[in-house]
């Protein structure tokens, strides 16, 4: 069908959309009679610490770290009460230390940065590219001799290029950790995202794919990593069969934090983690369903898949010709009643773009002496600049975003891609 200006609902025209719009709470939506069976086990038998419960009744959280830990194919997962917590915990793991540089991207939740310094080292930003995963070339631009690990992200619901990116962390001798914070339940090349690195940190917060409020996973297949990881969890060491125990080997036992997940919180990210795979699913075909009726418009270019497969389709990117034109076509997409938005916009803060992470820009710290960025131990931390990763905001700038919740009907998809149709076909 033509459209002209006066179809537009912009211009009173008829909304192409008239079904409600759905909030993006893949899991969170999903929360029914599972999650609330298994919270009752934990009530009913008040079991509510993982460590030191009733004998007889088995930890929820134990149980969450079985089935993860098949479902990825690794030897060892640990949950914890964060995503942030998680990776933390493996930068710590795997040896990072004053001195050290670890290579995050540009566009990622700020969380993934600020674990660099809460293990006590220097964050180096590198670009993304069309896929807005970290860009290869770049990430080979930043490495330097101080360079000890990278945090590739699964960003969006899309593969990082884990290939390539493993074959540079061998040519270099780094460490890998994946932040899968936003794609759990991906794969790349039929291999699931975060068991490529030597660990994979994944989110339970309330906005990811499955959801137990807050709460984190790290998967790794190395004992000192898993080992590692447990002792620095927790301060305490209630993970070690005699906690007051002098150390098997060297390394086993240094100070931590408590970064536990709790029995409450452990069965709700079990009910949800065993509807993972249902709810990827139905993503990624309401996301087929409405990239399939929109493919061949002229003038939208769509953000580069790494794996059809394993993309978790949690959102479909498409980006204009000109970052003008994004504010008054997603203007027309939401008067079609087709919920979207742009991704950058210089004045409005976002923590997920490293132009407003201003934090790190001014390398504001709690204390004068300033560690890492001003501390002996690493020198000249680098100089950081909002201009430092131009094609992460040429990218971003020109994107338009729309969030695809599993809960979408068939007629939704199709109202969604009929609402782009129109206001592509006028404006483009």
């Amino acid at each position: 069908m033509n459209y002209t200006k006066t179809d537009l609902a912009v211009n009173g025209g008829p909304k192409a959309k008239t079904t409600p719009n759905l909030p993006m709470f893949p899991g969170g939506l999903e929360i029914g009679e599972e999650e609330k069976r298994e919270v009752m086990q934990v009530l009913d038998a008040k079991y509510l610490f993982r460590y030191y419960g009733p004998k007889d009744f088995p930890s929820k959280v134990k149980k969450l770290e079985e089935e993860y830990k098949y479902f990825l194919g690794k030897r060892y997962c640990l949950a914890l009460n964060s995503c942030t917590s998680a990776l933390i915990s493996g930068l710590i793991a795997v040896g990072v230390e004053p001195g050290d540089e670890v290579i995050v991207p540009a566009y990622t939740f700020f969380a993934t940065c600020a674990a660099v310094v809460a293990a006590k080292a220097v964050p180096v930003v590198a670009d993304v590219d069309k896929s807005l995963t970290v860009d290869i070339e770049d990430l080979e631009r930043k490495i330097t001799q101080k360079t000890k690990a990278i945090i590739p992200v699964h960003m969006r619901g899309m593969p990082a290029r884990m290939d390539k990116i493993m074959e540079a962390a061998s040519k270099y001798d780094l460490k890998v950790i994946e932040d899968v914070a936003q794609s759990n339940g991906g794969s790349y090349r039929g291999q699931k995202l975060g068991s490529f690195g030597d660990a994979g940190c994944f989110s339970l917060q309330y906005h990811k794919i499955i959801t137990s409020g807050e709460g984190g996973i790290l998967a790794t297949d190395d004992d000192l990593i898993y080992i590692r990881s447990q002792a620095y969890h927790d301060v305490a060491a209630c993970w070690r069969k005699d906690r007051f125990a002098p150390p098997e080997f060297e390394g086993e036992i240094f100070f931590g934090v408590n970064f536990r997940m709790s029995e409450l919180t452990g069965a709700v990210a079990l009910a949800q983690f065993r509807k993972l795979n249902h709810i990827v699913r139905r993503m990624q075909r309401n996301k087929a369903l409405i990239k399939k009726n929109i493919i061949d418009l002229p003038g939208l270019d769509f953000r580069e898949i790494t794996d059809k497969e394993g993309d978790t389709a949690v959102c479909l990117i498409v980006y204009l010709p000109e970052t003008a034109l994004v504010e008054d076509f997603v203007t027309a997409l939401n008067a079609e009643g087709v919920e979207a938005g742009g991704i950058y916009n210089k004045g409005v803060p976002d923590w997920h773009i490293y132009h407003h992470w201003n934090m790190l820009m001014d390398k504001m710290m709690p204390t004068k002496k300033g560690c890492p960025f001003n501390c002996p131990l690493c020198g000249p931390a680098p100089e950081y600049s909002k201009d430092d990763c131009p094609q992460t905001i040429d990218w971003l700038s020109r994107s338009i975003h729309f969030d695809i919740p599993p809960q979408l009907s068939e007629e939704d998809c199709a109202q969604i891609a009929e609402g782009i149709r129109k206001v592509a076909s006028v404006m483009l």
